[in-house]
């Protein structure tokens, strides 16, 4: 435990220290959010006030693409030699990998918290009660955890940083072809069921249903259970490739 502890605040001083990669995890996020309220907020027709429609799409993305920059972290200790040094200390071997995907679900939740106040700002109007905020705060947090292990174990399994660098955008382009931004049913055949059948559409959809007080159905459960298996291959993956890298 206190190796880990050491490992994720080391993470976490990478991060402040990292300007660049930390404005984009905040501000990118902010940004896509104000671009499709303002700019193309009046053009889509999404059944209701689209700044409630889209916003969760917008937590969720925040959500993954933040986690997603896990794999770069874990890339540059695996490439530049320091991992050779942390594995002839009395530590267990797997504090580090911990020590990033902690840090990566702390950076996480203070962006994601960013997001919804901002969108709170922009018009954003949830009717959730407290039970119905714990549970999507769970899922959001499952979602973090899932995200961080898969890119833990592409930052492994990638050769350079460059390579584990093409995990966002894999993270950031997801959304786009999912239930985020636009009712699936609004897509043409292929790529509706390309959204229907992704793990982001019920993520997205059980989000919306909790924040807006509106029926969640199996979308949940659904959600849970991707987030689970994520977890699940993520962490054996990246245990497995760590022993053997």
């Amino acid at each position: 435990m206190t190796a880990s502890l050491t490992f994720v605040g080391r993470s976490l001083r990478h991060s402040v220290r990292s300007v660049d990669a930390l404005l984009t995890a905040v501000l990118l996020p902010v940004a896509i959010l104000l671009m499709f309220v303002y700019v193309f907020g009046g053009a889509i027709d999404a059944g209701g006030r689209y700044v409630d429609y889209v916003v969760p799409g917008i937590i969720v993305l925040c959500a993954g693409f933040g986690s997603a920059s896990t794999a770069v972290a874990v890339a540059v200790d695996m490439t530049s030699g320091v991992i050779d040094r942390f594995r002839t200390l009395p530590i267990a071997a797997g504090a580090v990998l911990t020590g990033h995907v902690t840090a990566s679900v702390a950076r996480n939740v203070v962006s994601t918290s960013l997001v919804i106040g901002v969108a709170l700002l922009a018009g954003f109007r949830p009717e959730a009660d407290p039970a119905r905020w714990l549970a999507a705060a769970a899922l959001l947090l499952a979602l973090m955890v899932a995200i961080s292990w898969i890119a833990a174990a592409f930052g492994l399994l990638a050769k350079t940083v460059e390579g584990a660098n093409a995990i966002t955008f894999v993270a950031a382009f997801a959304p786009y072809v999912s239930s985020a931004f636009v009712p699936a049913d609004s897509m043409p055949a292929g790529l509706r069921w390309i959204a229907e059948h992704q793990p982001v559409t019920p993520i997205v959809d059980a989000v919306r249903a909790l924040t807006l007080g509106t029926p969640v159905g199996d979308a949940l459960w659904i959600a849970f259970a991707w987030c689970a298996g994520g977890i699940v291959l993520g962490r054996a993956a990246a245990a497995y490739l760590f022993r053997h890298h």
